[in-house]
């Protein structure tokens, strides 16, 4: 019998507890539960034998054998984790931002004490991505990560491009139907996405990346008209988090490059990143012999995610089972990696501005990019708007992002600009 210890009793929690005392013959007992203010979170539906406690020290000093930390937050998680795996006990977690920080060292800790940590939920919920990098496509190398990690995100632009209505009805929406945090910044401004896509470039891509190298941009600015144009160039607009790996093909050097970002994009509607629809979540992983891979389903909720949860702990089950030569989970293999983290991709552009109309405006605009090495592809105006506020396209052939931004410096300090420009990559 394996015991197994909950610290945190929310929807995740909750969920985890149910599985394991429903699903039958999996050897897993449900051991002790933490939460703060016990009293009003206790149910009567769990076995009288659990114990509930608000005291870290009665489930480190018990007798369980697996710890799983669904509280989120980076501390007392982090604490509490450490001195689990030095206690003696492995530890699961769905903790998507302790991991993307701190993800080498608790390996490192678990791999020195003979124990293990699983984390298969802390990117895309219930879509086994992580144990499908590690042990699926391990004889492939791979070398591009691209997906759609949040769910908050896609529900989001999935209600501006399916009712036409503007980004703060959709995000209202999203938060009264549980979709989005009431504070949802961490959301829409790329930060969650760009946790998750930094442990999949640790575990798909072998590279050591802080979050804060990688860049996030916000959905914030995406508007109706922005899908109108979308459409007329056969794409939609998606939040991408994409991380690619180059070998510094001038030196030799296995550190490399990675390209890595998360930000909205336009996608080609033949795409299955532009298919993904309502709160679900894909990953597409490409490797150098198995080419594309795709990996889709629901990415949160409290069912999927305690899905996979339950799964990290089966996995650490069957392994104690195995004997000692086990213990080390594939996620402890060494980091080799750590390279040089930029966005400056490659691609083509999508520049939308708000504009007082008047003439020059495209001159003025064609000359800062010109200046800039920027070349323009096409232009684009939507009919019926007003003077005062002219919404119109340019959109730029293949040029490196930095040129564009570049350009963008200049432009935004133009007077006929009623917002700052809108710069998507067109993918």
């Amino acid at each position: 019998m394996c015991n197994v210890a909950l610290l945190g009793f929310g929807t995740v929690g909750s969920s985890v507890a149910k599985i394991l005392c429903e699903r039958a013959n999996t050897h897993l007992r449900l051991t002790h539960v933490l939460n703060r203010n016990v009293e009003r979170k206790k149910v009567d539906w769990l076995p009288s034998g659990v114990q509930w406690t608000e005291n870290i020290d009665d489930v480190l000093s018990s007798d369980a054998h697996i710890v799983v930390e669904v509280m989120g937050g980076l501390q007392p998680a982090e604490d509490w984790i450490r001195r689990a795996l030095q206690s003696g006990k492995s530890v699961v977690t769905a903790n998507k931002q302790l991991i993307a920080r701190c993800g080498p060292e608790l390996i490192a800790l678990a791999s020195q004490r003979n124990q293990q940590i699983q984390f298969g939920a802390s990117v895309a919920g219930g879509v086994p991505v992580i144990s499908g990098l590690q042990e699926g496509l391990a004889g492939d190398e791979l070398f591009k990560i691209r997906g759609i990690l949040n769910g908050t995100c896609n529900y989001i632009l999935s209600q501006i491009e399916a009712n036409g209505i503007p980004f703060a009805t959709a995000l209202r929406e999203a938060q009264k139907l549980g979709f989005a945090e009431a504070d949802p910044t961490e959301d829409i401004d790329g930060l969650d996405a760009r946790a998750k896509l930094t442990i999949l470039a640790r575990v798909g891509l072998h590279c050591n990346v802080a979050p804060e190298s990688v860049m996030a941009r916000s959905i914030s600015p995406i508007d109706v008209v922005d899908f109108a144009f979308a459409s007329q160039l056969g794409c939609t607009i998606r939040q991408i988090s994409w991380a690619e790996f180059r070998k510094d093909s001038k030196t030799e050097s296995q550190e490399g490059v990675l390209f890595a970002a998360v930000r909205p994009s336009l996608v080609e509607l033949s795409s299955p990143l532009a298919r993904v629809e309502g709160s679900q979540n894909l990953v597409v992983a490409t490797g150098t012999y198995g080419g594309e891979t795709v990996f889709g389903g629901h990415g949160a909720g409290g069912h999927p995610t305690a899905v996979a949860v339950v799964s990290d702990i089966l996995a650490i089950a069957r392994s104690r089972q195995s004997g000692p030569q086990s213990a080390t989970s594939p996620a402890g293999q060494p980091v080799e990696i750590t390279p040089t983290v930029t966005a400056d991709f490659t691609a083509k552009h999508y520049l939308r501005f708000l504009v007082k109309d008047r003439p020059g405006i495209i001159a003025s605009l064609a000359t800062i990019l010109s200046r800039c090495g920027v070349n323009i592809d096409s232009v684009q105006q939507k009919p019926g708007s007003t003077k005062s506020h002219l919404p119109f396209l340019i959109t730029l052939e293949g040029c490196k992002a930095s040129l564009v931004e570049q350009a963008l410096q200049q432009i935004n300090s133009l007077d006929f600009l009623v917002q700052p420009c809108l710069h998507m990559p067109i993918l």
